[in-house]
């Protein structure tokens, strides 16, 4: 009897910790055929802040998001001029052709975790993009692409992939043309601390003015 309540006990504790989602903060580069940039998602329950740092000088954050995902809200901060505002959602892109996704058998292991490899091809539009997806407890991130609605191949062909837990998140994309496998863009997770930050991040910082639209 002890065993089984102690199972159980375990069971919802790990079943309790999944369902909180991911905290902490996430570091990741994303790389274009022009330059490559750092970034960081500071994440807590349903909150999400992502900095932007600059090209030239890696220390300086040139931008960043505040994203409130309940609320259906996202935020942009310039620190250059010291000003905030609400970022108004776009037209969803359309996709040209058909996006044929496929799961590979492969899988790697990228900042701790085990990714596995999702394919999706669209001939008509020249691009195959190979993600790396662990499987994991990183609950915002499909509902962050979705808020923010981001015109770029790598969100949008994230949306085809069907079937994968709720949790998921690549730590590793690719997109090239199909026709050459010549490289185009390229995001990869370097590091992953699963300290939650504190609820300062999430508030417009002092001194910033509202930016109306």
């Amino acid at each position: 009897m002890k065993k089984i309540l102690m199972f159980a006990f375990v069971f919802f504790s790990l079943t309790t910790l999944l369902a909180q989602g991911f905290s902490g903060t996430i570091e990741f580069k994303y790389g274009t055929q022009k330059d490559t940039t750092l970034n960081v998602y500071m994440v807590k329950n349903k909150l999400v802040r992502l900095d932007q740092y600059g090209k030239k000088n890696p220390t300086n954050i040139e931008g960043g998001f505040i994203f409130n995902i309940p609320a259906g809200e996202v935020k942009f901060l310039n620190p250059k001029r010291k000003v905030w505002g609400l970022q108004i959602s776009e037209t969803p892109q359309i996709i040209r052709g058909v996006c044929v996704v496929i799961k590979g058998a492969a899988t790697k292991t990228i900042a701790g975790y085990k990714c596995s490899e999702y394919t999706v091809k669209n001939a008509e539009e020249n691009t195959v993009i190979t993600y790396w997806i662990a499987d994991g407890k990183f609950t915002f991130f499909s509902p962050l692409v979705k808020l923010w609605n981001r015109k770029d191949k790598q969100s949008i062909y994230f949306g085809q992939i069907k079937n994968i837990g709720e949790g998921s998140m690549p730590l590793l994309s690719e997109e090239r043309q199909l026709t050459d496998g010549k490289l185009l863009t390229k995001l990869e997770v370097s590091k992953i601390n699963t300290s939650a930050p504190d609820e300062s991040a999430f508030a417009i910082p002092a001194g910033y003015n509202k930016l109306d639209q």
